[in-house]
């Protein structure tokens, strides 16, 4: 399990120091080195990282739901795939270089936060995170609708 939020400045070359705590908990769920798919979250304004095991489950978990002789199906996953990106942490620094098209979907400018969701790290542009969070009031009704 993933936990945490950290805080990044972009460098002049557009690279992010990979937060050192999530690094060690990422590199103890692959039991090596570190690869992460990156994509653009589809409902918020953010991005989501997967240690590459994690990324093959969910990709399949949803590939296995769609037909693929099916025109809307094919056209969800041509988009479900797009924007997406492998990156992978330079060994001496620790530093990730995401694509500046995908940190310009989610309008960053100079620092993002690393927020880790369990299975997933999101990373937001610092501007936009407080968007992530939602009231206690809010989180009680979704409890309730969800689980209750």
């Amino acid at each position: 399990m993933i936990i945490g939020e950290h805080i990044a400045k972009l460098d002049d070359k557009g690279r992010l120091v990979f937060p050192a705590p999530l690094k060690v908990l990422a590199e103890s769920e692959v039991g090596g080195r570190l690869r992460f798919v990156v994509k653009k979250n589809l409902f918020r304004l953010c991005l989501e990282m997967y240690v590459d095991k994690e990324w093959k489950r969910q990709s399949e978990g949803v590939r296995a739901r769609l037909n693929p002789f099916n025109r809307d199906h094919d056209l969800f996953w041509s988009a479900y795939m797009s924007d997406t990106a492998i990156v992978e942490p330079d060994e001496k620094m620790g530093r990730i270089q995401i694509p500046r098209s995908l940190l310009d979907l989610i309008d960053v400018r100079k620092e993002v936060v690393f927020a880790s969701k369990d299975y997933k790290i999101e990373v937001w542009a610092k501007e936009h995170f407080p968007e992530s969070k939602i009231s206690g009031e809010k989180q009680v009704e979704l409890a309730e609708k969800i689980l209750g």
